[in-house]
């Protein structure tokens, strides 16, 4: 079986008394954030006040997130081989298997830099994430065993085009829940045309505007921004929207409206959106009903938002229990 020039080995594999891990495949990079002291003056020197620096990539956040939560997780990616990695690799070690990440000597582990100014607003913002071009359906074939074990499949949009159509045939091949997270407006054209592999796909109100060249002006728009997606053959979908909340759909299913949990005090944005997907493949791998897996994802974005991390650091099975009682004022887990 072929498509885009990718081919698609059938193989026999006896999983036998195996883990089946949760494959994480994307982004794994450093995110650093620069604020500025005056108003930006384009082509000089402009003073900072202040600068951050953090390990980000959507994958490797939602890798992160399931690890503390008990999940076995394997992340594919690439990577430099420089100081960069080794942070990440520091960083990430305890809650994931690094050890399918290729490194490729002569470009840089991602990053993700950011201007902020006086306002707070972003100014300008500059992402090095070439070495993603890597992670490619060869890389993938490499590690085809990994692959067969997976008891679900998540994939950013980070990775080419090409792999996400490998990763299509793939897991309708064999039968493996496939989850797709897009990174950004700029990337959604890595997205296929069709979808019917497609187990979840998680993304924002931009994103979706971006993909059908449409606007969301108002609630119908969104709803049928969610049919248009449901179209296309994906099976579940929610678009989010800040803090107008979120809008799901289900295949032969209603759209339903979920408001967003009001949070007084914000730390950090950073890293709401990777712990709401989070919260909701977690719960639904635990076979959950539907309202309690959108609720995961809501609660766990909520409490991150409230970190000034962008995995919070509390975060564990326990923990998250009690956050989910203490929403929904019972007991479910």
């Amino acid at each position: 079986m072929s498509r885009k020039g990718v081919l698609i080995l059938t193989i026999t594999f006896n999983a036998g008394k195996q883990k089946s891990p949760i494959i994480c495949i994307g982004g794994a990079n450093i995110d650093k954030k620069l604020y500025t002291k005056n108003e930006i003056v384009k082509k000089t020197s402009n003073p900072v006040i202040g600068s951050s620096r953090t390990v980000g990539g959507v994958a490797r956040n939602i890798a992160e997130n399931l690890g503390r939560l008990g999940e076995e997780v394997i992340l594919l990616s690439a990577r430099g081989n420089d100081s960069d990695w080794l942070d990440i690799y520091q960083a990430s070690s305890p809650f994931m298997n690094l050890d399918h990440v290729i490194k490729i000597d002569d470009l840089s582990t991602g990053s993700y830099t950011a201007v902020i100014d006086q306002s707070g607003d972003l100014s300008l913002a500059l992402a090095d994430m070439k070495v993603f071009d890597y992670i490619s359906p060869a890389l993938l074939l490499k590690n085809i065993n990994i692959l067969l074990m997976a008891k679900c499949i998540i994939v950013d949009l980070n990775c080419p085009s090409e792999t996400i159509d490998f990763l299509g045939i793939f897991t309708a091949e064999h039968q493996i829940p496939l989850v797709i997270i897009p990174v950004s407006s700029q990337k959604m054209s890595a997205l296929p045309k069709k979808m019917n592999a497609v187990s979840w796909l998680i993304v924002n109100k931009d994103e979706t505007e971006t993909y059908f060249n449409v606007k969301i002006n108002d609630r119908k728009d969104w709803e049928h921004s969610v049919k248009m997606w449901l179209g296309l053959g994906v099976k579940n979908v929610i678009v989010t929207n800040g803090s107008k909340g979120i809008i799901t759909g289900v295949a032969n299913g209603e759209i339903q409206h979920f408001p967003s949990i009001e949070t007084p005090i914000v730390a950090d944005v950073t890293g709401a959106g990777d712990s709401f997907c989070s919260g909701v493949i977690y719960s639904w791998l635990q076979k959950r009903e539907f309202e309690c897996v959108i609720k995961s994802g809501l609660v766990n974005a909520h409490k991150t938002i409230m970190s000034k991390y962008t995995v919070r650091q509390e975060l564990s099975q326990t923990q998250f229990k009690l956050d989910m009682e203490e929403f929904l004022n019972e007991k479910i887990y």
